[in-house]
């Protein structure tokens, strides 16, 4: 069964080992921070924190900080299940005959079975706050010491299309400048900054926005997806799941979001009007800088009876976002080799942050086939930010990093195998020339044939033959090794 809420799904991590209660009064300012840093490089639980100084509600951190922890969220052995599935229905055909088509009939109710319910009241609205409200009130975490200020880093942020009115759920971080506004750090590539520009186009000066903080997790970890545009990731978060998501409509504002959230912020953002936001200590392992954001104005706050905060921190790696970000991984390979068939598998080491570096192991068929897999990559949504592709021979164990850079080092003819490309980056991409826009490198290490003006034989890898291999494991338990 699909947990219902964050609730069901602390009691799974408690019940697996996953959680720890910390029951000693801890401040939100720094102190949580660090002893999350602390517990997830060292693989620890996620942590409850029960007292946190200055606010009522307990706070949850780490809740995603393992590949252990990911499929207790997903309610899988392992993540690939859900790749398994997807490939599944990428696959699925409608067969001939009345016979074949009764037989698909399960299949087809399952999909419908995706798309979210709209309720008309949820435990989300259990206490509704118009007036006499503030932010301060929720524990918000200052995360590191120059952060510009408190930041809500885990919130599920909807808004709607203007022009089509679909619904999009994105996760941007939030800084709280006073009681009743924060900060909206959409990027300029995100659905939420699209929508917003598409609302000025419009001539419109306000745009509502709805933001939930915590629900069952495959509906927060939707929330970060690279989805196309306007497909909505409440139907993914069904998928997931394997149960629709339940939504109710706002208070104040013409927006649904998923009845079972701990927190909802209703409000708006006044187009043309910004503030200066950060800095923050962010997933690059750096401070990303100051610059100005749309500010969004809470106008009622909504919440369970006894909600829980729900957090992350991000900064030097591996974070809780390295295995969210490994998850999304391994779940969208069939997506990219659906594209790309040739693709056998890909890797993106802790160490690049996501859209620093991905590695690629590929089955080559003809001269420039590595370059044309790079190409495709940049060319596909939000890997679009990639700023280094290593593509290498499908023999090659891309999640072996050590094989990679040892294979990947003596295949390269530097000034031969490696080409430099212009366009968008990654807004906290510091190194850049212009903010969201810079250079990228892709780096080709297969063996080269000679269509690719390489004529000499290229060398096999050094190799004991497997009969001596064999030999030697008797000899090596005899000699007591």
């Amino acid at each position: 069964m699909a947990y219902q809420d964050l609730r069901e799904f602390i009691r799974a991590l408690e019940k697996n080992g996953e959680l720890k209660r910390v029951a000693i009064e801890v401040d939100p300012a720094l102190e949580i921070t660090e002893f999350a840093d602390r517990a997830v490089k060292q693989g620890g639980p996620a942590l409850l924190f029960e007292r946190p100084k200055g606010s009522a509600f307990p706070v949850l951190i780490n809740s995603f900080a393992s590949m252990r922890k990911m499929e207790i969220a997903l309610e899988v052995g392992s993540v690939d299940e859900i790749a398994a599935r997807i490939v599944e229905f990428l696959e699925m055909r409608m067969p001939e005959g009345i016979i074949g088509k009764l037989k698909m009939l399960p299949k087809l109710a399952e999909m419908g079975a995706f798309f979210p319910r709209i309720v008309s009241k949820g435990p989300c609205q259990e206490v509704v706050k118009k007036d006499n409200f503030s932010l301060f009130d929720l524990p918000v975490l200052k995360c590191w010491p120059d952060d510009g200020g408190r930041f809500i880093t885990l919130p599920m942020v909807f808004s709607k299309n203007p022009d089509t009115g679909k619904r999009n759920c994105g996760m941007y971080r939030m800084q709280v400048f006073d009681e009743r506004t924060c900060g909206m750090h959409w990027q300029t590539h995100k659905q939420g900054a699209e929508h917003y520009r598409r609302t000025g186009r419009q001539g419109r000066t306000r745009m509502e926005i709805a933001v939930a903080i915590g629900a069952d997790p495959a509906t927060m970890y939707s929330a970060i997806l690279p989805l196309p545009p306007d497909l909505d990731e409440m139907m993914i978060s069904g998928f997931l799941r394997q149960s629709p998501v339940e939504m109710v409509k706002c208070q104040t504002v013409d927006i649904e979001v998923p009845a079972h959230a701990e927190f909802i912020l209703e409000g708006y953002v006044e187009l043309g009007e910004l503030r200066t936001e950060g800095p923050f200590g962010d997933h690059t392992g750096f401070y990303s800088l100051a610059d100005q954001y749309p500010v969004f104005h809470v106008t009622c706050v909504t919440h369970r009876k006894d909600p829980i905060y729900v957090t992350t921190i991000v900064g030097p790696p591996p974070m809780e976002d390295y295995y969210m970000g490994k998850a999304i991984e391994r779940i969208f390979l069939p997506l990219m080799r659906l594209q790309l068939p040739e693709v056998r598998d890909i890797a993106m080491p802790p160490e690049g942050v996501f859209h620093n570096l991905i590695l690629v192991s590929m089955r080559k068929s003809y001269p420039g086939h590595a370059r044309k897999v790079m190409h495709s990559i940049w060319g596909t949504g939000q890997a679009m930010f990639s700023k280094v592709i290593v593509v290498v021979d499908e023999d090659v164990d891309v999640q072996n990093y050590s094989e990679v850079a040892w294979k990947a080092l003596n295949n390269i003819d530097p000034q031969r195998d490696i080409e430099f490309v212009l366009g968008p980056v990654d807004s906290l991409d510091h190194a850049s020339r212009l903010a969201n826009y810079g250079s990228k490198m892709g780096i080709d290490a297969t063996r080269k044939w000679p269509g690719e003006g390489f004529t000499r034989p290229w060398p096999d890898v050094i190799e004991m033959s497997p009969e001596v291999k064999r030999r030697v494991d008797g000899l090596w338990k005899t000699a007591g090794l």
